[in-house]
């Protein structure tokens, strides 16, 4: 456990690097950005299944395509909406908008407890309630300052909700479901590449992002892989409680980045962090009842 705690921090450090990382690969733009780690996430993550034993996943959704077309709407849909995802995350960093992705995955923890308490009729406890509550405060505020949260903020909270309730509905909520993701992206990734702002001639004028471009395909898949190898390593409670670093730290690459909470987010951001504080309150409590009952 102490080693699945600790794959899982390096996961998150490494995700907030690559969310800092994509400010260094000027002048490509985020489109094409995106299209660079898809391209080298999808060989890594092949090898990862390959390595892991864990081809069968992929064989087995692939059957089950061929049997019913219906899986492959649902694919096509998990991978664009992941695509989304990928995308946003390296073009939020270069247009000033990080903090609003950040908040998005503040948000997500609560917007998951609220999808599976609506379409599963899971129980919250009384912390997740109150929880829910502060992050209704942060919400309502970030609504009378701007009248709206912000889309990106908006794809980052409720999009992973919808996300997750395809794949489960696929039953296809694995590294299979996550390799076929990947493998539609690929003519996306393809496409922006070739698009993009800096061409493959042009790279001789930017030397730098010759080896700038291959550490971006090594932190994506590495993050990618440590992530992974917690998941199986931790149980889901303890798991999905360090998840939490995350978000905190791409707030500091933001404010790195130089954005700025003004006075009047703070009231905004102070609620979803207790919110947050709540639900790791919540969250070691529950993997402290199974221990105390077995003593």
């Amino acid at each position: 456990m102490s080693r699945g705690v600790l794959f899982s921090i390096i996961g998150s450090v490494l995700f907030a690097v690559l969310y800092f990382y994509s400010t260094l690969l000027a002048p490509m733009d985020g489109e094409q950005i995106f299209g660079w780690r898809t391209l080298l996430t999808f060989p890594c993550l092949s090898a990862f299944i390959w390595w892991s034993g864990k081809q069968q996943l992929v064989i087995g959704l692939a059957q089950r395509m061929c049997r019913d077309p219906r899986i492959i709407i649902g694919a096509l849909a998990t991978s664009a909406f992941l695509g989304l995802q990928l995308w946003l995350f390296m073009w939020a960093p270069l247009h000033g908008r990080a903090l609003h992705v950040s908040l998005g995955y503040f948000l997500l923890p609560l917007t998951m407890l609220l999808t599976g308490r609506l379409l599963y009729r899971e129980r919250l406890s009384r912390l997740q309630n109150v929880a829910a509550a502060c992050a209704a405060i942060g919400v309502a505020n970030a609504f009378i300052q701007v009248g709206s949260l912000s889309w990106e903020t908006l794809a980052v909270a409720l999009g992973y909700p919808f996300y997750f309730v395809i794949r489960r509905r696929m039953d296809a909520n694995h590294l299979g479901g996550l390799w076929f993701d990947m493998a539609l992206l690929l003519p996306a990734g393809l496409y922006f590449i070739v698009t993009g702002s800096v061409g493959m001639e042009a790279l001789e004028s930017h030397r730098a992002l010759l080896l700038l471009i291959p550490l971006l395909g090594v932190l994506s898949s590495t993050a990618l892989v440590f992530y992974m190898l917690s998941s199986q390593m931790l149980p889901l409670s303890l798991f999905g409680l360090l998840g939490y670093v995350e978000p905190v730290l791409l707030v500091f690459v933001a404010l790195l980045l130089g954005e700025t909470i003004r006075g009047s987010e703070w009231l905004t951001y102070i609620p979803i962090w207790l919110a947050v504080a709540l639900l790791a309150a919540d969250g070691l409590r529950s993997l402290r009842l199974p221990r105390r009952s077995e003593d």
